[in-house]
């Protein structure tokens, strides 16, 4: 049997903030922005490659409080070129870093081992690691 993550619920308190900053901070793709009733507003974005989407809105979503959600994570195959498009979109991305030895040389191999941080307006956060090939 095959099990597929699909869909993350991210908390927010702002739907049209979130949904600016997924979209044209990030490059998430909109997949929609539907309105099914009287107050309920449903948002689903798709990071490019990505099979499973985020999702936040209002009215048909579980309420948690907007930022709690810590420790989601994207997978890149150059941190270097991700951290630079991330912060040519203005987003607060923390330098790369390489896991158990702080900053990065600029030099030292990557795989697995780089990452990059950053908060959407909620203070959700996130991971970006490199992996450029599965073993």
């Amino acid at each position: 049997m095959e099990w597929t993550l699909e869909v993350i619920v991210v908390p927010v308190s702002d739907v049209d903030r979130a949904k600016a900053f997924y979209a044209d901070r990030l490059g998430f793709t909109l997949d929609h922005d539907v309105t099914p009733a009287e107050g309920v507003r449903i948002v689903q974005l798709t990071p490019p490659g990505s099979g499973c989407s985020v999702v936040f809105g209002r009215g048909a979503v579980p309420d948690m409080p907007p930022g709690s959600l810590k420790g989601l994570q994207l997978v890149v195959n150059d941190l270097p070129k991700a951290h630079t498009m991330l912060t040519e979109r203005g987003v607060e991305v923390s330098e790369i870093q390489v896991h158990g030895m702080g900053d990065w040389d600029g030099e030292a191999d990557l795989d697995n081992v780089g990452f990059v941080r950053f908060a959407d307006p909620d203070g959700n956060s996130w991971a970006v690691q490199q992996i450029s090939s599965r073993r």
